[in-house]
């Protein structure tokens, strides 16, 4: 079983900053690739922005030039930096792994969210 853990949300004013974690742990062979998520209300959920093992990134137009995803493969963690944060940015945002665990099986697994608050 792979948990992940996810932290460094909260309450911030329009242009702000802040810096998601989220840390795997548990049963783990490899990470393939490891991605933020996040659900305003009323809204579906969407891909914020991901990252491969050997380090290609992909991000949403919405969040292009202000957002900044990396990971460090050591520590099965991977960061959000989020920069000139706007009202819209407002969501549950959940991180998303997937790899393969150490009996071989493939796994899949979402963290429990951490909710970031933009003010106007």
């Amino acid at each position: 079983q792979v948990r992940l853990v996810e932290s460094g949300g909260g309450l911030v004013q329009t242009g702000g900053s802040l810096r998601l974690s989220c840390a795997a742990s548990g049963s783990i062979f490899s990470i393939n690739a490891m991605g933020w998520y996040r659900q305003a209300p009323g809204k579906q959920r969407e891909l914020v922005a991901s990252v491969t093992r050997d380090g290609s990134t992909y991000y949403a137009d919405s969040v292009k030039a202000r957002f900044t995803i990396s990971r460090d493969n050591a520590k099965n963690t991977v960061y959000l930096q989020m920069n000139s944060l706007r009202p819209e940015d407002t969501a549950l945002y959940s991180c998303n792994a997937d790899g393969k665990g150490r009996a071989g099986w493939p796994f899949a697994s979402w963290g429990q969210g951490t909710q970031v608050t933009v003010s106007s």
